[in-house]
């Protein structure tokens, strides 16, 4: 195994510039995924208002389909960094073998699911007969894309978890770029490429999929050597598909409840009108933007957790976990504090409606300050994750969303109007960091109990 080159030792040396040296890349990441994203919808747009439409419609099942590559890439890097940890290299390239499969598996099927309900499930969802003809031209192409965009998900997972953040993140950007690229000479044709329009988008998705998935699996197979293929990894393969889906099933629930819970306030909010949804939808994307930081801080927390518990240094486990939760809460502080003085500028920015500045300010001038709470509860639940043990991970971000901010939005809406729905996020995020942040200090208490013996 030539992981040597990549690879940052979580086990060794301060955790913060470890844990810094996955967040910074993790962070780039996400936001080659977020301009590719955004570059997209202005393409299709420039098509037609009903393409742009069709596409909103995609957006549900787009969500469900990497909820579930998330759920497998969660799981797969908390089974590989507790590998790492504890030194068991053959094991790791069993698991990396056995969690590639999967991943084929898992995206064969979402194929076949999805090409045979495109109506039923469309239709569902609220689609007519303008926009489904639309709707089933760029989902036929999209489904083919599934394996694509699963397979690299574990590829990136497992290099993560060795410590390797780099090498996901240039993935990451590669496939943005080429998607950026592609987009324009598949939509509106391009020398002998024919003008496909909404069709072209799609498969600029698909071939941008494709690139970073043969490229993550290549990296894999020939620079790490983490896969291999013998007779007597074979019986083993349920056992690391139980292992993977362990930690993977329980995030695929959590993350699948979230938009769910964003559907209902989205509906609490209507009840005000539909420009306070706009306002809404304005502060949604900031903040979206702000707490990019704090979910590459989450995702940076599961291999260093996790090497760290594989090899018994819990010490360390909790020290990391001080470190980030220092971290989130002066980060939360500073972009509470800008999107405080900034509210009023910012939402003129995107509306001139006054309804909706008013709301998009009345979000920004108190949910911020919740930020560093919420990123306490995004560490918790990546360390439960990180240290094989989901449940409580999920419980913390259920929480969150339909134990407290759901129920508590109905109720106080009626009581304090519009700011009731913000005051309960903004009390939803605090509960959660304090039950996350609480239930981990107490799940690691029996551990460093045990170093402490040893040691004495």
């Amino acid at each position: 195994m030539k992981t040597g080159r990549t690879r940052v030792n979580m086990t060794e040396g301060p955790p913060g510039p470890a844990i810094i040296s996955l967040m910074i890349p993790m962070m780039i990441g996400m936001l080659a995924l977020l301009s590719y994203s955004i570059a997209d919808t202005w393409f299709i747009g420039r098509i037609g208002t009903m393409e742009l439409a069709a596409v909103a419609f995609t957006f549900p099942v787009a969500f469900i389909v990497n909820a579930l590559s998330m759920g497998l890439g969660i799981g797969t890097s908390s089974v590989a960094s507790r590998l790492f940890g504890a030194n068991e290299l053959g094991q790791i390239q069993r698991i990396t073998t056995h969690a590639a499969l999967l991943a084929v598996i898992v995206g064969l099927c979402v194929l076949a699911l999805g090409l045979s309900t495109i109506e039923p499930v469309f239709r569902l969802l609220g689609a007519d007969d303008s926009t489904l003809p639309l709707i089933e031209r760029y989902m036929s192409i999209y489904y083919f894309g599934g394996v694509f965009l699963i397979v690299p998900m574990i590829g990136n997972s497992v290099l993560r978890a060795s410590g390797d953040a780099k090498t996901p993140s240039l993935l990451m950007t590669a496939g943005a770029i080429v998607n950026v690229i592609l987009d324009p000479i598949f939509i509106f044709g391009w020398g002998p490429v024919p003008r496909m329009e909404l069709e072209g988008a799609a498969y600029a998705t698909v071939l941008a999929n494709a690139m970073v998935g043969v490229l993550a699996i290549g990296i894999i197979y020939f620079r790490d050597q983490l896969f291999r293929f013998k007779k007597k990894d074979w019986p083993m393969l349920l056992d690391s598909w139980r292992r993977i889906l362990h930690v993977g099933m329980p995030s695929m629930a959590s993350s699948l409840v979230a938009p769910l819970t964003t559907a209902f306030i989205t509906w609490q909010v209507a009840e005000f009108g539909q420009e306070a949804v706009a306002g809404f939808g304005v502060a949604s994307r900031i903040e979206g933007v702000s707490l990019m930081a704090l979910m590459a801080l989450g995702a940076a927390i599961t291999p260093f957790a996790g090497q760290n518990y594989g090899a018994g240094q819990y010490d360390r486990v909790m020290a990391g976990a001080r470190y980030a939760w220092r971290w989130s809460t002066f980060y939360g502080l500073a972009v509470a504090l800008v999107l405080f003085a900034g509210a009023d500028y910012i939402a003129m920015f995107f509306t001139s409606d006054t309804t909706a500045i008013t709301t998009s300010t009345m979000h920004l001038s108190l949910v911020p300050w919740s930020y560093g709470f919420l990123g306490i509860s995004m560490i918790c639940v990546s360390a439960f994750n990180a240290v094989g043990k989901p449940t409580p991970g999920m419980i913390i971000s259920m929480t969150r969303t339909i134990i407290v901010y759901a129920p508590l939005a109905f109720l106080l809406a009626s009581l304090l109007e519009l700011q009731g729905v913000f005051l309960a996020a903004f009390l939803a995020n605090i509960i959660a960091g304090l039950v996350g942040w609480t239930w981990f200090r107490l799940a690691m208490k029996p551990y460093l109990e045990t170093n402490a013996t040893a040691v004495g």
